[in-house]
């Protein structure tokens, strides 16, 4: 029987998952990495209209809203690797996790905590970006992340670690350096 997950490891998860998805904006100004073309949270972009349309709740909404739009573009290049069911990557933990994930962030929706106050995230979103200040945030060693670029991604070395928490570290730390293109860094699994 699998052991229950705790809300701390959901929520690490889901802090580095909104940080990322955050970062990789590309229509906001200035622009961020640019792996997905949208621009959701700003409050001169995306995040106005959402705030208008969500008073309560548009924190949320805007990074549950980059959060999809980051995981369709991981999708769409997962898709693009033999077996993609099989590969574990930032956005594709498998759909239980998955599952567990969603639910965790429609609760924290309906809490009426904003994100900076229930999440710890590595960097300070809706700050001046930095790309130096999240490469650090995300990749706090340089030994974690240890991959090889492959077509389609970087296939981390050795086998996903059990600890949720450390594979979703060392996925967020694979993605440095940053390219142009989302890397999208996965674990092969059997």
């Amino acid at each position: 029987m699998p052991q229950p997950i705790p809300d701390s490891t959901l929520d690490e998860i889901l802090a580095l998952q909104l940080t990322v998805a955050w970062a990789g904006e590309g229509a906001c100004e200035p622009r961020r990495l640019g792996w997905w073309n949208t621009d959701l949270i700003d409050p001169d972009g995306g995040g106005d209209l959402l705030q208008r349309l969500l008073p309560k709740t548009h924190a949320w909404a805007s990074l549950q809203a980059v959060r999809e739009a980051a995981r369709r573009v991981d999708e769409k290049a997962r898709q693009g690797l033999p077996d993609p069911d099989k590969a574990r990557t930032l956005f594709f933990l498998g759909f239980e996790l998955d599952e567990k994930l969603d639910e965790r962030l429609a609760h924290h929706k309906r809490s009426g905590g904003l994100p900076d106050s229930v999440l710890s995230f590595p960097v300070v979103l809706g700050a001046a970006f930095s790309r130096d200040e999240v490469a650090e945030a995300l990749r706090p060693s340089a030994n974690s992340g240890e991959h090889t670029v492959v077509p389609g991604g970087r296939q981390m070395k050795g086998v996903a670690p059990e600890s949720l928490a450390l594979l979703v570290k060392n996925l967020t730390a694979a993605l440095v350096p940053f390219t142009d293109k989302y890397p999208m860094p996965f674990y092969r699994v059997k």
